[in-house]
């Protein structure tokens, strides 16, 4: 059976281009079209499509009115189409339900075009059969003022931590993040699969409303403690001692990488520097990115921490990781921030 798909955008040529992006894949079948929200709504009434595209400005109902009723009146995975320009208004859709979004398309060159394609088609498949359940229980921990986590200042085991998230991603390193106490004694690194312009504003928002310093990771920046440095889009993050001390090195990714920013290639680095003394995350995310990072870290006798397929929103890539044999701890998402303090502030043997 194809998988339903509707197409919302105020855009003619946004809507014809992404209809004829998705039906090169036989499995896809656009079965709709609309023009604004309130259009959206009568038609995700009778033709319930398995997943939705939508786009932010549109009018008579722009699309996170439509996203409010749609969570309320039919939960149906929505994937956001967003220009570089909306990037911060992307957050506040995935808070409010959306499980992805894209790059808008743009009449660019060929090979960008087939790029925004390719990773269109990816995440309507890897999230069609999405649960839907899952995702409303994480957005009711997002809206819950739960206190940080102090776990006492001792001399810690755990130097660095490094965290790996796709599909979902965005709410989950939330609800780690801002549930993580002042006293969080090491360096985070932290690889988002999100495509160029869009992880600025995710360090952000999430700078505001963590105790830790959460930042865009740059080139040579020191590590240091207390610090949760966000891979930027478009490259991959790698460490490099200098001395007594380690530095951010970032590679740019490649048209031929499957997954930018690579998990794995973070993950090896880390385990790479601090051995031991690192710990991996793997949280929600289609396909098997970090999966070989995480072995690496538990290989050289790190700790490392998958999210459970009771609270994952994609399980796709912490189930690769467990099936792998990678994962030493296996907890919902309510419990990884305890999980990481207690391993954090442990005291050294």
């Amino acid at each position: 059976m194809k998988t339903k798909i509707l197409i919302v955008d105020d855009s003619a040529y946004t809507r014809q281009l992404i209809k004829e992006m998705l039906e090169k894949d036989a499995s896809l079948e656009v079965v709709g079209i609309a023009s604004n929200g309130r259009d959206a709504m009568a038609k995700t009434l009778r033709l319930e499509p398995d997943i939705i595209t939508l786009d932010f400005e549109m009018p008579e109902m722009d699309g996170l009115a439509f996203l409010r009723w749609l969570m309320i009146q039919r939960p149906t995975p929505v994937i956001m189409v967003s220009s570089y320009n909306d990037s911060k208004t992307v957050f506040k859709t995935l808070e409010l339900g959306a499980v992805d979004f894209i790059a808008k398309p743009t009449r660019r060159a060929s090979i960008e075009l087939q790029s925004i394609g390719k990773d269109l088609v990816q995440k309507v498949k890897g999230i069609k059969n999405i649960r839907m359940d899952i995702l409303s229980k994480n957005l009711e921990l997002l809206g819950r003022d739960e206190p940080a986590i102090n776990a006492g200042r001792e001399e810690s085991a755990i130097q660095a931590v490094a965290v790996g998230s796709s599909t979902g991603g965005p709410a989950a390193l939330q609800i780690i993040l801002t549930r993580l106490g002042p006293d969080f004694q090491a360096a985070m690194f932290i690889s988002q699969h999100m495509p160029r312009g869009f992880t600025e504003p995710l360090s952000e928002r999430l700078n505001k409303l963590s105790p830790l310093n959460v930042r865009e990771a740059k080139e040579g920046d020191p590590v240091e403690a207390g610090t949760a440095l966000i891979c930027p889009g478009g490259y991959h993050l790698g460490l490099e001692a200098r001395g007594a001390k380690r530095i951010v090195r970032l590679k740019e990714g490649k048209l031929s990488d499957k997954y930018v920013p690579s998990v794995d290639y973070m993950m090896r680095s880390v385990a790479d520097n601090f051995g031991a003394n690192s710990m991996g995350v793997i949280l929600t995310g289609m396909g098997n990115d970090g999966r070989k990072g995480m072995l690496e870290i538990k290989t050289k006798g790190g700790y490392t921490i998958a999210e459970s397929e009771q609270s994952a929103v994609v399980f796709g890539m912490p189930g690769e990781a467990i099936k792998a044999g990678a994962a030493e701890a296996v907890l919902p998402l309510s419990e990884v921030p305890a999980e990481i303090m207690r391993l954090v502030n442990k005291k050294r043997n």
